[in-house]
């Protein structure tokens, strides 16, 4: 009965350097997540709200909506787009999605720098 009570004693004892030898793993996927996930979406948000920032009236622009139209006016929160002739609507600002190109369609993503 006391090998029993030996055996479960030393197994207890070497546990602790294979606890935190556990967490690496852990902590490597972490890693990898924040450099392939989180921080490049924080790159894109950041270069989105650049984007927001620099509107101004003449700009052709896409809505999230996929609304193709020319800004008339522009306010901190809203946007007025002229969507045809004598047409316009306001939109919320973050409602922008990308500026509108010659060809008609939104340009490629540029990455970020950094």
């Amino acid at each position: 009965m006391t090998g029993v009570a030996y055996a479960a004693g030393g197994a207890a004892a070497g546990g602790g350097a294979g606890g935190f030898a556990s967490f690496i793993p852990l902590i490597l996927i972490f890693a990898v997540f924040y450099f392939m996930l989180i921080r490049p979406q924080q790159k894109q948000a950041k270069l989105q709200q650049l984007f927001l920032d620099e509107l101004k009236s003449g700009n052709e622009v896409i809505t999230k909506g996929g609304i193709h139209g020319t800004i008339t006016g522009l306010t901190d929160t809203v946007v007025t787009l002229e969507i045809a002739d004598n047409v316009r609507i306001k939109v919320s600002r973050s409602s922008i999605g990308s500026p509108l190109t010659k060809e008609g369609a939104a340009p490629p993503v540029a990455k970020a720098g950094g």
